[in-house]
């Protein structure tokens, strides 16, 4: 085996895959058959600048480079080989948000991020006008709001992209987009697989008489479906990636895609009727659906899958954030005491502990809320963990309540999919939350109602998700991305299904009544601690 690598490599028979997540930026590199070899990671967290909540372009290039020197020297190590080569390569990274250059190249504003939620009057505009839902992370909903706002930037605006598509068109010089991350910029035509042009045109109307008059068509990356040409590394894009000058540039590049995106392809979830649930920071389900929804439903994002069918997506912006704040605690607890407990042990038995809590939390409720919520309506976010003196508060119901409430948001969501009569077929959890083996994917299936399947891969996340779209890309067959998917990654991928049971989805109701009930006080602590 080892030796097979080893010739992968030296060949470059190869696919590297980096994702800029919200805390991690990861690098995968996989081998001919098509499963990882070599890893590296990069730990960043999105700072507070004067309530824009951004990352600065050097941590951006910092993090990828300390990403792909560890992978490249895990390579070395491993195998004995210098990367000098790879077969392809595909950048993702968070969707949505708002990267705006004038026509020098240069950032006009500071980076801004999926996490604002300071578009409240452009998303209620564009959602009437285009009879279609735009969130307040999309992009395009960023720039109406810069519009509505008079920002001086506006008039100077000359390309506008996603954090994936200017990482690609730096390491290219192609401003490209792949359709799914391009979907949550501006709405897509499935038919066309490209933007609507009826809404652009609704959009022209919109912005007659303001600082903005450019073609919006033009100031938009092109968009491409997974496993057309996107261009490939130039020399300054390699030495942006690599500084030691070691890896050769000409290496082909596939269109770079949005973490939602990476998150169907690494859960073989890109057909109609089968879904994802991938929980991290923030989370997000997606369903593939075969038909449009009927009604225009704020809670519900419509974006594509990097082939362009229509997905429905209930995003929340909160999730593990929460969770992962109390376990640090309880680590800097033991600490104190003079323990040394790894954090992966720490995090495997708090959340094994939590199995031993009351389905229904113990009476205990909790808002993981680092920012706003647009599901519950919340502009801002306060982390907020309630009880009453009758509830049973211990361990493992403390940590059973934070498990539940970070599926919360996404429970509500998904109530207004089953009025739409949307039917799945099989429905796949994905990310770190469900690494400690039946925890996480109990309780998400009592939240969704619904089995759930965790594959062995469901750690490696959208890193490996956007190699295999890079191996796709260099894929000499002609075939489907989803027949490529089943026929050649997940054939013999084995994974491990949980049907909800009664006592669980009856205690998560009951939660879920509790947590809807309780989001008043939580709007009363945004309020009261600005």
């Amino acid at each position: 085996m080892i030796a097979k690598t080893k010739l992968d490599i030296m060949d470059g028979r190869t696919a590297l895959g980096i994702e800029f997540g919200s805390t991690r930026i990861k690098s995968v590199l996989i081998g001919s058959d098509l499963s990882p070899i070599a890893a590296g990671s990069f730990e960043w967290e999105n700072t507070l600048e004067n309530g824009i909540w951004t990352y600065s372009l050097e941590d951006i290039w910092k993090g990828l480079r300390v990403s792909y020197r560890k992978m490249a020297t895990e390579v070395f190590e491993e195998y004995g080989e210098t990367l000098t080569t790879i077969g392809s390569i595909g950048f993702s990274a968070m969707m949505h948000g708002y990267m705006a250059f004038d026509q020098q190249e240069e950032l006009l504003v500071p980076f801004r991020t999926w996490r604002n939620s300071i578009t409240a009057d452009a998303e209620k505009l564009l959602t009437e006008a285009f009879e279609y839902n735009i969130p307040q992370r999309w992009s395009i909903a960023h720039l109406y709001q810069a519009i509505l706002n008079q920002e001086e930037h506006v008039g100077e605006v000359h390309f506008l992209t996603t954090l994936a598509g200017y990482i690609h068109w730096q390491m290219t010089g192609q401003k490209v987009l792949g359709v799914g991350d391009a979907s949550g910029m501006f709405p897509i035509d499935t038919e066309t697989r490209n933007y609507d042009q009826k809404m652009l045109q609704i959009f022209d109307e919109l912005t007659e008489g303001t600082a903005f008059t450019q073609d919006l068509n033009k100031i938009l990356p092109k968009v491409l479906l997974a496993g057309e040409e996107a261009g490939t590394l130039t020399q300054e894009g390699a030495y942006l990636l690599d500084p030691t000058g070691t890896l050769q540039a000409g290496i082909p590049l596939c269109p770079p895609e949005g973490d939602a995106g990476t998150g169907m392809v690494a859960t073989n979830s890109v057909r109609q009727r089968t879904g994802n649930v991938s929980a991290g920071t923030s989370a997000f389900a997606m369903i593939v659906l075969e038909e449009k929804l009927k009604t225009v439903h704020p809670e519900i994002d419509l974006v594509t899958t990097p082939m362009g069918d229509l997905v429905a997506m209930v995003h929340t912006n909160n999730c593990s954030s929460e969770i992962n704040a109390w376990v640090n605690l309880f680590k800097e607890f033991s600490e104190s005491l003079g323990l040394d407990v790894s954090g992966e042990k720490l995090y495997t038995m708090l959340f094994e502990k939590a199995l031993e809590g009351s389905p229904d939390c113990g009476g205990m409720l909790s808002y993981g809320y680092y920012s706003g919520e647009n599901i519950t309506g919340m502009n801002e976010g306060r982390p907020l963990f309630v009880r009453t003196p009758e509830s049973q508060f211990d361990l493992a119901n403390f940590m059973r309540l934070h498990l539940s409430s970070a599926f919360g948001a996404m429970r509500i969501g998904m109530e207004i999919l089953k009025k739409e009569n949307i039917q799945i077929d099989k429905l796949v959890g994905h990310g770190g939350i469900f690494k400690t083996p039946e925890v996480g994917q109990r309780i998400l299936a009592a939240a969704m109602e619904a089995p759930v399947t965790v594959m062995e891969t469901a750690g490696e996340g959208g890193a490996w998700g956007i190699a295999l779209l890079a191996a796709y890309q260099a894929e000499e067959e002609t075939i489907s991305l989803a027949d490529f998917l089943e026929k050649k990654v997940f054939a013999e991928s084995e994974g491990v299904t949980l049907e909800p049971k009664e006592e669980d989805l009856q205690g998560y109701s009951e939660f879920i009544e509790r947590y809807e009930k309780g989001l008043t006080i939580e709007k009363e602590a945004i309020d009261a601690l600005k």
